[in-house]
């Protein structure tokens, strides 16, 4: 019954439920008490306690679109799922009102004052009959609670088939813009066409607009920032160094000393100061020139970025704005334990490599040598999001994936051994490995990535000597694989290739998260992602 009362909640609709008997007011055990007078069936309801407007919506089928015996098209069909969901909500909620209402009688069958009126086995009797209408009700809640997963699952379907249709649409109407009448309205055409597509990912990487750098980017993991080192880092084409100042806090300023322009990751960290090779100058967390050997101390100051520690990661803030008060959580969901660290170097630009980690698709093609050695290939692979335009899981692999902005991927994986696939969603599945995957822009060419790996089972393995190196040649095996061809797609598209022709409907999350970064870089205030 809980599980039916928290989709109820979650759904948050009111409803309402009539049925062919009469309910005084009564008290529950849990001590509220439910007022309800219920009518013949179709009868309106009289309710006199506000807790009841959980069960005040009325019966939706009275409102569903007349479309018995038509044809559907793919707008009508997603109407038909909509109503679908609230006609199982209603029902959902008719079954926990149901529930509710026996539980009463059973409190009143052992009201100590009725035991002076009726005998041991009447009441015997009466609990036994109740006893199997719990049941009966009970069963019955499973069943509304298969058809809301049901009715959701249909729901994001046909959601894609919109998505797909609107898309398909879109280009369909700018190729039509673009048939040349002539070689000059030809050349104009084309030019509108390339201005007006929201999927023209072509030519060299753009300068990347300040707007995009006005979040939170983690940049290292924190157990490899010791006290006495360094991290020198690459975030959007400028050099930065990280290292923890006197009280142990980690800071982030220019690698470069104000000086000679000398890298300073070169140097050293001295009592919570980093330290420049070539002359000595020494710096704090906060960019301070603190120490001048040789010469006179001068008012010196290098930039440094506001920098912060949180669930084993440092993260900072490389925009202009002040930075928002809260950083998101990245650490793995409850019951999954942290195997693997790992941080890479890689030759592209961090939007191919997302584009990348948000297609699976691809998996059964690409890596034939590591997990997905021996999986078939489905008829139809497609993204569903039921909650969210930027999360949702895969079908037919039990995936769920997350793409989180700026730049971090989340992803579930429901797992009978390593390399082998069990089940069709990750609830079907008793272990799993959860991975976060982070595609820091170091460049307009080069990306930081930073790599998180969490298992749900054999925590021996944290134990197990150098299975950190382990770990990360098979990252580095499924990496390889990818990486050729990310390699291919950006050396075309800095000649002027399109990376990003023909979407098809597994394609949704990529092409979601090329939509939020558009308009993050514009300025705009529309969310794509929640609307295409």
């Amino acid at each position: 019954m809980s599980a039916a009362i928290a989709t109820a909640a979650a759904l948050a609709l009111p409803i309402s439920f009539s049925r062919s008997s009469k309910i005084n007011t009564k008290r529950v055990g849990g001590g509220f008490k439910v007022f309800a007078i219920i009518g013949e069936e179709g009868g309106s309801v009289e309710r006199k306690n506000p807790w009841t407007t959980l069960f005040e919506v009325e019966d939706p089928r009275s409102k569903l679109p007349l479309y018995q015996g038509k044809f559907l098209d793919a707008y009508q069909a997603l109407e038909v799922a909509r109503y679908d969901i609230q006609y199982c909500d209603w029902k959902a909620r008719q079954d926990v009102l149901a529930i509710m209402l026996l539980h009463e009688k059973v409190v009143e069958a052992l009201n100590p004052l009725a035991r002076e009126f009726k005998s041991i086995g009447t009441m015997k009797k009466e609990l036994a009959e109740l006893q199997e209408e719990l049941a009966q009700a009970h069963n019955q809640v499973h069943i509304s609670e298969a058809r809301v997963s049901t009715a959701l699952d249909k729901l994001a379907y046909m959601e894609t088939l919109v998505n797909d249709k609107i898309l398909q649409e879109r280009n369909t109407t700018e190729d039509e813009v673009s048939s040349p009448s002539t070689s000059t309205g030809s050349a104009e055409s084309v030019k509108s066409r390339q201005s007006r597509r929201g999927l023209n990912v072509s030519g060299p990487v753009q300068p990347y607009s300040p707007r995009l750098k006005n979040f939170w980017y983690p940049v290292a993991f924190s157990a490899d920032l010791k006290d006495d080192t360094m991290v020198p880092i690459d975030c959007f084409e400028e050099p930065w160094v990280l290292f923890r100042g006197k009280d142990g806090k980690p800071g982030c300023v220019r690698n470069s000393c104000a000086h000679r322009a000398c890298p300073l990751d070169l140097g050293s960290v001295n009592e919570g100061r980093i330290q420049c090779p070539y002359h000595g100058w020494e710096y704090s967390t906060d960019g301070k020139c603190e120490k001048m050997p040789s010469t006179k101390l001068l008012n010196v100051k290098i930039k440094a970025l506001p920098c912060f520690e949180q669930e084993g990661m440092i993260w900072i803030w490389p925009g202009d704005d002040p930075p928002t008060a809260n950083i998101p959580s990245l650490l793995p969901p409850s019951g999954f334990q942290i195997h693997a660290e790992i941080v890479m170097e890689l030759p592209v630009e961090h939007g191919l490599l997302l584009d990348n980690l948000l297609d699976l698709a691809h998996a059964p093609f690409t890596h034939t040598s590591t997990f997905a050695k021996g999986w078939s290939v489905p008829s139809m692979v497609k993204f569903l999001t039921p909650s969210n335009g930027l999360q949702g899981y895969w079908d037919p692999y039990p995936i769920d994936m997350e793409f989180r902005p700026p730049c971090m991927v989340l992803s579930t994986i429901g797992i009978s051994k390593p390399g082998k696939l069990e089940g069709q969603s990750t609830r079907e599945c008793s272990t799993h490995l959860h991975q976060l995957h982070v595609c820091l822009p170091s460049s307009r060419q080069k990306t930081r990535l930073l790599y998180r790996m969490s298992l749900d089972f054999a925590p021996i393995l944290k134990h197990v000597p150098f299975m950190q190196y382990l770990w990360r040649h098979f990252a580095e095996q499924v990496l390889n694989e990818d990486l050729r061809l990310v390699l291919g797609q950006q050396e075309r598209m800095l000649n002027g290739a399109n990376i990003w022709n023909l979407p098809v409907s597994y394609d949704k999350l990529g092409v979601r998260y090329r939509l939020w970064r558009d308009s993050i870089e514009q300025g705009s205030d529309l969310e794509p992602f929640s609307k295409s």
